[in-house]
């Protein structure tokens, strides 16, 4: 079987090569009866490698059973796994098999299987070395032969080294470990994925399907997506059912799209979690400098043409001083970093009463977003809320400017 046709039969959309990469270790792994561990972020789809593995192999005629560790209590998941005799506690009015007898010849996934209590873990280790396990409740060892796969979001390492999973299960659980890649890392996967939810919520709620112009398209493929395939399928969903207009903008997206935020480091030299924190600063930065630049050069433009400035000297002014600001800190990003400030309080010696005064010294604002903020404000207040010729004269379209208006939350006249 192919990689195509396993996408096909499992319904798998998308051809990054990180995802062909991990469907062509699942397939070279499932005729046997190795150990998988199935890695990647939430909602990037592990559960379908362990479908992918089981319906691969000699098992496939056996039972599958999906198990997700982290729902089923700490007190009750021995005997969920593992099974339990009559009378073994209270409420145990009879004998009852565990998922590992039931999937005798199968395979059983794990998911979530960093969540597993420190004492089933050991039971668990003792079934993948030596194919036995206990009820709770009895003394007799049970022989089984359970093809195991596993799957987490957690980081191992970090989870090994805390003390909350055991160094030698993780070891056989991941004799061969698969990594899926989140979403952001497959943009050139992102609108098709897009395209088939809504086509299958244009079939399910009987309206015709929703597509994207090429500028949304553009946003949908540069957000980072923290929620990855799940996030995509509920945003297609609720797009499907809340609009109207069957072709979405970017002004459309924007508003159903969630801002990311991340921490930034408050102390130069702070080690980052993630490398994400310097792209996402960047990437607002070259966004600011492009959106300055483009309304600069409509500004030299009509004053080339012979006509005046569509913007007052004041406007200009802050126009030219923002786009020096954004320079200097894509030069030099630490400027957007806090500095501690001397709490002292300053003092200015009055000449009359040949005295000092106490004063207080109001810091400008150099927010860049406060900037923007003041310049379309002051913009709708000179044509009286007319959003029209305010966005002329800012040399922004009057979609974008709504958008800010919004964002923004500013007083539209």
């Amino acid at each position: 079987m192919t990689i195509q046709q396993v996408k096909q039969r499992f319904g798998i959309i998308g051809n990054s090569p990180l995802l062909n990469r991990s469907l062509e270790v699942a397939m070279q792994v499932a005729p046997t009866d190795i150990s998988v561990l199935v890695m990647g972020e939430s909602g990037t789809g592990k559960e379908i490698i362990p479908q992918v593995i089981h319906h691969l192999s000699a098992r496939k005629h056996g039972e599958y059973i999906a198990v997700n560790c982290g729902a089923i209590p700490e007190g009750t998941i021995d005997s969920e796994l593992f099974g339990h005799e009559k009378g073994s506690f209270t409420g145990a009015s009879g004998s009852r098999q565990g998922y590992f007898e039931v999937a005798n010849n199968g395979t059983i996934f794990l998911d979530e299987v960093a969540e597993l209590p420190m004492q089933t873990q050991v039971r668990l280790l003792r079934v993948l070395e030596t194919g036995e396990f206990i009820r709770v409740g009895s003394s007799k060892a049970i022989k089984t032969n359970v093809r195991v796969v596993a799957a987490t979001n957690e980081n191992m390492q970090k989870a090994i080294s805390s003390g909350k999973f055991r160094e030698d299960l993780f070891y056989r659980l991941s004799t061969v470990p698969i990594q899926l890649p989140a979403l952001r890392k497959r943009k050139e996967d992102i609108h098709l994925i897009f395209r088939k939810f809504a086509h299958d919520f244009a079939e399910k709620y009987r309206m015709p399907a929703i597509k994207l112009t090429e500028s949304a398209v553009e946003i949908l493929q540069d957000y980072p997506w923290p929620g990855n395939i799940r996030q995509l399928k509920n945003l297609v969903e609720q797009l499907s059912v809340i609009e109207t207009e069957r072709e979405i903008d970017d002004f459309i997206l924007s508003g159903y799209m969630p801002i990311i935020t991340e921490k930034m480091p408050s102390v130069i030299g702070e080690e980052k979690d993630s490398f994400s924190e310097r792209e996402l600063m960047y990437k607002f930065l070259f966004d600011m400098k492009k959106d300055l630049t483009e309304l600069k050069k409509l500004v030299l433009d009509v004053i080339a043409q012979g006509g005046n400035s569509p913007l007052s000297t004041e406007q200009n002014t802050v126009i030219n001083r923002l786009y020096q600001e954004v320079n200097e800190t894509i030069d030099s990003p630490s400027r957007l970093l806090p500095v501690a400030k001397d709490k002292d309080a300053e003092f200015a010696y009055d000449k009359s009463t040949d005295s000092y005064e106490q004063h207080e010294e109001v810091e400008e604002s150099l927010s860049l977003e406060d900037r923007e903020k003041e310049l379309i404000q002051k913009a709708l207040e000179k044509h009286r809320g007319k959003r029209k010729y305010a966005a002329g004269e800012l040399g922004i379209s009057e979609r974008t400017l709504y958008r800010k208006i919004k964002e923004y939350n500013l007083i539209d006249l």
